[in-house]
């Protein structure tokens, strides 16, 4: 644990549905705003997060270093929470949508909040057991789950969102056989809506060419085949749209349509009393982004279930809701040092950084939009336009293109903004590169949730068959 005081300065207010922004503080420059609510300059000009200086979390857990800032992700969890207990009249369930990023640290602070945990395999299920989550609020998700998996759900006693036709009959199958004497297992029919969005095609999952959900025009059947399965207990439906999303009408859209639905299984005698309307939620990751405040998207969403319920007659169902992005992204940096530099006339600055794809894989896998400040020169002007470059044997290991920085040098501690969803979770060893520490700051204390990996930690799986060694010596 370190610890680190800052000096006097102006604080900003999170008092709003915003966790992705902040009002205006004289420290910060608009580029700045990106970083999570706690930041602060210090009278040194360097960057404090969680009253923490960044120069001196790296200077104690190394580089890169993710720094994952308590406050914001624990406002966002109690900003959704109460969002839906203010419009919605009903029961609700905010699960949080681990894949964004599954850690025992992570869970167990969104577990805290009252918030449930959506998992997408059995490790992400293990972790989140293991931070001490009731199986009650753990939601299993996966176009593809195992038998295993699908044992290990039944027998941990979490619900398990039901993928397609294959599942459902494994399901049965794996009861059936087992003769399990526990109540049936609770069960989720995801759907695919057929509304589209606008946003990357490998994070669109509501159009009907997609590999998740049930065709919907297969719901007589779906709903004739599960209504007469006494060995499972079908509670709800399930649907998702996608990611990154900044329009609202397609989530009113959605809302309504899973109403429909509901109506639908009345008539195959199903009581279903669960409707997960799944995430999707956009965040800023640079300053022309403008998605909606977690309070205009809940909002929206109760008003159409419950005035969708209201003309067909249906109770109340308890709501759900699983964002990831919109809770865990504007909660972390990165933090890098900087090292080699390369000019190429009238052309690019490039400056490099001791990390790059391996630890945030989205820039070259979605062309994904960073910005960056120096921790260490947070009231240096802005002069050098570079593109700042990962350390890995690839071209488009490029991390940010034109970003506008001060006059950098070796040794500079680099802060990309935006970092919580999507970097850990598919991170890699490319190169063989360990995976970077992670550490959770609040209250000037900093806590390591994530132990940087090794050497022998990238070798630990590896086995040398007897009849290489000799070769290999």
């Amino acid at each position: 644990m370190v610890s680190t005081h800052p000096t006097e300065v102006q604080h900003t207010d999170g008092n709003q549905y915003l966790p992705q922004r902040r009002s205006t503080n004289a420290n910060l420059s608009p580029n700045q705003e990106l970083l999570p609510l706690t930041t602060q300059v210090n009278g040194h000009g360097f960057l404090e997060i969680g009253g923490c200086d960044v120069t001196t979390l790296v200077e104690q857990f190394g580089s890169p270093l993710y720094i994952l800032d308590e406050e914001t992700l624990r406002l966002a969890c109690q900003q959704y929470r109460d969002a839906f207990k203010q419009y919605y009249k009903g029961e609700s369930q905010v699960l949080y949508a681990s894949k964004a990023w599954n850690c025992l640290a992570v869970c167990a602070i969104a577990a805290s909040e009252g918030l449930g945990i959506d998992v997408a395999s059995g490790g992400e299920l293990y972790t989140a057991l293991q931070a001490g989550v009731i199986p009650e609020k753990i939601y299993l998700h996966s176009n593809n789950k195992s038998r295993a998996e699908l044992i290990f759900a039944i027998e941990s006693g979490c619900t398990i969102v039901v993928d397609n036709w294959h599942e459902l009959h494994t399901l049965v199958q794996i009861v059936e056989t087992a003769n399990y004497a526990s109540a049936p297992p609770r069960l989720l029919l995801r759907l695919t809506p057929g509304i589209e969005c606008h946003t990357h095609e490998y994070i669109r999952t509501g159009q009907l060419d997609s590999k998740f959900g049930f065709d919907p025009h297969q719901l007589e059947e779906l709903f004739t085949f599960v209504s007469q399965q006494s060995a499972l207990n079908c509670v709800g439906l399930h649907a998702h749209i996608g990611s990154q999303i900044f329009e609202r009408q397609p989530h009113r859209d959605l809302a309504a349509v899973m109403v429909q639905w509901l109506r639908d299984a009345a008539k195959f005698n199903l009581k279903l009393t669960e409707l997960n309307v799944g995430g999707g939620l956009g965040v800023t990751y640079t300053e022309s982004d403008d998605p909606p405040s977690i309070e205009e998207w809940v909002k929206p969403i109760c008003e159409v279930v419950q005035e969708a319920c209201a003309a067909e007659n249906l109770p109340l169902p308890k709501l759900l809701c699983e964002p990831g992005r919109s809770l865990i992204a504007t909660a972390c940096v990165t933090a890098y040092t900087i090292g080699s530099s390369k000019t190429i006339p009238e052309t690019r600055n490039y400056i490099a950084v001791d990390g790059g794809m391996s630890d945030n894989p989205r820039p070259i896998t979605y062309q994904s939009v960073y910005r960056a400040v120096v921790a260490n020169k947070m009231s240096v002007p802005l002069t050098e336009t570079v593109t700042i470059a990962g350390k890995h044997c690839e071209s488009g290991d490029i991390l940010i293109k034109n970003a506008q920085l001060p006059k950098t040098e070796p040794g500079d501690i680099l802060v990309v903004m935006g970092t919580g969803a999507y970097n850990y979770s598919m991170a890699s060893n490319y190169n063989r590169l360990p995976r970077p520490a992670a550490v959770v700051v609040a209250n000037s204390e900093a806590n390591l949730i994530l132990q940087r990996e090794t050497y022998e930690d990238l070798i630990r799986q590896d086995r040398l068959p007897e009849r290489l060694k000799k070769v290999a010596q």
